[in-house]
């Protein structure tokens, strides 16, 4: 462990900043960081969030083809990296993504930089160079396991010791994601640009449109709910965008068609308030064919109360206790997955409440944004010898306290008031 007195620069690199769970934790990293008085640099290729980083207080650096798997482009934007290291002081590097990490292990490597990385996905080993490609987001001198899942895999088929393994999961934004934070006017708008009939039960499935997602096989369940139910009402949306070029959107719209299902759901595409979405919906399905690493989406509807059912592999055996937290089903079984809508649907309200309530009291406990953040800081800590989680939690603190202030109209000062963030 190196000892940095001063407030330490922490780098961050990821191949680009547009739209998914490794760039929502990076910026929730970067604003953390701002928060606990150190400098957050982040590089990548760039965005569409790249101002939104910029608004929480973090600098960006453009590194063109920073997610190139060509050696020799990882071998010059590594030179390129230890450069920005260098001009701007860093004192850390925190990769996420694997061809970003081989060019920041470089780069550390050449200047005795501590370096961490974070294993976000499920990233299979199924040809010959892929286990060597993978193995150096487990290369870290502290690596992070986004759940017990992932930190399995890397102490048994990447032999990472515990010395050097942390688990710290995902989380969601407990304050976005909130029951009480959403309006009904929120609700009603969604409702309305769906067109979805009032008082209709609503069955939701988030997440991009892809194969192993699991929407032919909610497809199949639903045929299968009719059947069993053909006097219940419902509908089905499924909220995700189609990757370009993919034929996948149009399949399932055969498939609807095929199965009699194109009155009965709704493909939305990409749905800009996700806590009104959750708030509209009856039931979350997450039906993954293949383990998740995480699933924030799980924990994100949690949060907002709503009963899930999930896949039973990967992470969603741990964010989801099934009959208290949620519903697990065999992973690409639609008649279980009908039998557990079916369930759901027929159970009287306040069993729903129930479970939802457990869900987000769950969340609350365990999958918080901040728990993330404040333990990731610590493991900045643990290397530079910094107080950035102290630091964090202290700011976390001063603003729930001024909070509360203001709501009850009290003048009060503190003797911290006007200080910086001790460091």
């Amino acid at each position: 462990m190196s000892i940095v007195p001063r407030s330490p620069t922490i780098l961050q690199i990821l191949p680009a900043l547009e739209q998914g769970g490794i760039e929502r934790g990076t910026l929730e990293m970067a604003e953390a960081l701002v928060q606990a008085g150190a400098k957050a640099l982040v590089v990548s290729a760039g965005g569409r969030l790249v101002h939104a980083l910029e608004r929480k207080g973090a600098t960006h650096i453009t590194l063109p083809e920073c997610g190139s798997k060509n050696p020799l482009t990882i071998r010059r934007n590594a030179r390129k990296l230890a450069d920005i290291m260098a001009t701007h002081g860093v004192d850390l590097v925190h990769a996420r993504s694997r061809a970003p990490a081989w060019c920041a292990k470089l780069a550390c490597r050449r200047t005795q930089t501590p370096f961490v990385t974070t294993w976000h996905g499920v990233h299979k080993a199924n040809f010959p160079g892929k286990r060597y490609y993978n193995a150096v987001l487990a290369a870290g001198d502290r690596v992070i396991a986004i759940s017990r899942y992932i930190a399995e895999r890397l102490s048994t088929e990447y032999a990472v010791p515990p010395a050097r393994l942390r688990i710290i999961p995902r989380g969601a934004d407990t304050q976005l994601f909130n029951p009480e934070a959403v309006s009904g006017q929120r609700v009603h708008k969604l409702s309305e640009q769906w067109h979805l009939p009032p008082d209709t039960p609503i069955i939701l499935l988030p997440g991009r449109l892809s194969e192993w997602k699991g929407q032919r096989c909610l497809l199949d369940a639903l045929a299968h709910l009719r059947q069993q139910a053909p006097t219940l009402h419902w509908r089905c949306v499924f909220v995700g965008s189609c990757p370009p070029k993919s034929q996948y959107g149009a399949k399932l719209l055969a498939q609807a068609q095929t199965l009699g299902l194109s009155e009965w759901v709704h493909f939305a595409g990409h749905c800009q308030d996700m806590p009104a979405a959750f708030s509209l919906a009856t039931v979350v399905v997450i039906p993954s064919l293949r383990p998740e690493p995480f699933g924030r989406v799980v924990v994100e509807a949690q949060a907002m109360c709503r009963p899930v059912i999930v896949s039973a592999h990967g992470a969603a055996l741990e964010t989801v206790q099934h009959g208290l937290t949620g519903l697990s089903i065999p992973p690409a079984d639609p008649t279980a997955l009908a039998d557990a809508l079916l369930a759901v649907l027929q159970a009287p309200p306040h069993g729903r409440h129930a479970m939802g309530e457990a869900a987000r009291a769950d969340v609350l406990t365990h999958y918080t944004t901040q728990a993330m953040q404040q333990a990731t800081l610590a493991v900045y800590d643990e290397l530079l010898g910094t107080h950035l989680a102290a630091n964090f939690a202290q700011t976390i603190a001063q603003a729930q306290w001024d909070a509360l202030a203001a709501t009850m109209n009290t003048p009060y000062q503190t003797e911290n008031q006007t200080s910086s963030v001790a460091e």
